[in-house]
């Protein structure tokens, strides 16, 4: 019984030489010339996709400056009415096509075409004030040539008055003639005088009369003008309650409805101009060194994947994205932490019919800027430093 065990611990150890030796005979499979030209044929596969990706680098890569922190945006424009009323007809629908100048929604008119009539039935108060004030004028100076006429007349009696007296003074005065001829000769001169000056005063009156009279004349004129102007208003105000499309556009956040109040300033809807949109990309202050407008972008749309746009750098922004942020951030602290700043681009879409059906503000993008036409700048740059160094 005792024997048995160590039998059956005796049996493999003599079968165990024979596997260790079959080991040691099992060639390397670096041996193998098949697995040899494998793996020489992979390195320099590995090596060539390293170079030719160090040459794209060197060439072009470095060159093109990438992000996804871009967005599709419109300069939309807000409908809201200039005065207030009742909403009487809604002329359009959520999402609807709309050209410049197609109507929009209108308000109740009859208010505001009342206060028109109105203004025109005080223009023409205004233009008969002016027609009768026309008429005094004329009147008046008809008068002042009456009365220069009396006058020439009246001046000319008394330069013949006066010539009598002269001439038969004398002849009294030595007895040829009565004293009570010479005397009425006198009277004669002295009512001469008095309608003289009667008609010189006439002169004066009608001259004062045709100069108040030019005064309400031009005070009607006046009026008139002050009456068109409120004539003018009144027709922009009615005018108003037809609200039109000022650009070209989509139809987006209507919120009127037929018998809604609006007032001044409401928006009602938005006119969204599909047809321009642009990209507003966001590059790290490192990227934009060598970005210029007029440079070639590739856009890539998650809602088109599998398709490149192109697009055109318009311009960049004047400053950072935090500098125009409601709180500007304060530095001068002793707690610092510095940290890439973000520079706002604009780029152009182009972009074919059928993309632009698809393509809404808001949307995100990845942008791909190539700054290839403008490699030499930063040569300029270090070249006009040591310049002003030199200085």
């Amino acid at each position: 019984m005792s024997e048995q065990p160590s039998r059956h611990d005796d049996a493999p150890a003599q079968q165990d030489p024979p596997d260790h030796e079959a080991e040691e005979k099992k060639p390397s499979p670096l041996k193998n010339p098949k697995v040899r030209w494998a793996l020489i044929i992979g390195v320099n596969v590995v090596l060539a996709v390293l170079v030719i990706w160090l040459f794209y680098h060197l060439l072009i890569g470095r060159y093109l400056q990438d992000t996804n922190n871009a967005y599709l945006q419109a300069d939309a424009v807000a409908v809201a009415p200039r005065i207030n009323g009742y909403v009487t007809e809604v002329l359009v629908q959520d999402n609807q096509q709309v050209k410049a100048g197609e109507p929009l929604l209108r308000i109740d008119p009859r208010t505001y075409r009342a206060t028109l009539d109105q203004a025109e039935a005080v223009i023409a108060v205004r233009q008969a004030d002016i027609a009768a004030a026309t008429a005094g004028v004329q009147g008046q100076q008809a008068s002042l040539i009456q009365a220069r006429t009396q006058s020439v007349a009246a001046a000319a009696t008394l330069r013949f008055a006066k010539a009598e007296v002269a001439r038969f003074a004398p002849l009294a005065a030595s007895g040829a003639d009565t004293h009570e001829h010479v005397e009425s000769l006198r009277h004669d001169l002295q009512r001469a005088q008095a309608q003289y000056d009667a008609a010189q005063a006439q002169i004066t009156g009608a001259q004062s009369q045709i100069q108040a009279s030019q005064a309400q004349l031009e005070q009607a004129q006046a009026g008139l003008k002050q009456a068109q102007a409120d004539a003018a208003q009144a027709a922009v105000a009615f005018e108003d309650t037809e609200l039109r499309a000022r650009i070209d556009g989509r139809i987006g956040n209507k919120t009127v409805q037929v018998g809604q109040f609006v007032a001044a300033g409401t928006r009602t809807m938005t006119v969204v101009p599909v047809a321009s949109l642009y990209i507003a990309a966001n590059f790290k202050e490192t990227q934009v060194g060598l970005m210029r407008p007029g440079q070639p972008a590739t856009i890539k749309v998650d809602a088109l994947p599998g398709v490149d746009l192109h697009g055109t750098v318009e311009s960049i922004s004047p400053g950072t994205g935090s500098q125009f942020a409601l709180l500007p951030p304060q530095n001068a602290t002793g707690n610092f932490t510095k940290v890439v700043q973000r520079v706002p681009v604009r780029i152009k879409v182009d972009a074919g019919t059928e993309a632009r059906q698809v393509l809404v503000p808001g949307m995100s993008v990845d942008v791909t800027v190539d700054t290839r036409g403008n490699k030499g700048a930063r040569e300029r740059t270090r070249d006009e430093a040591e310049a002003g160094k030199d200085r």
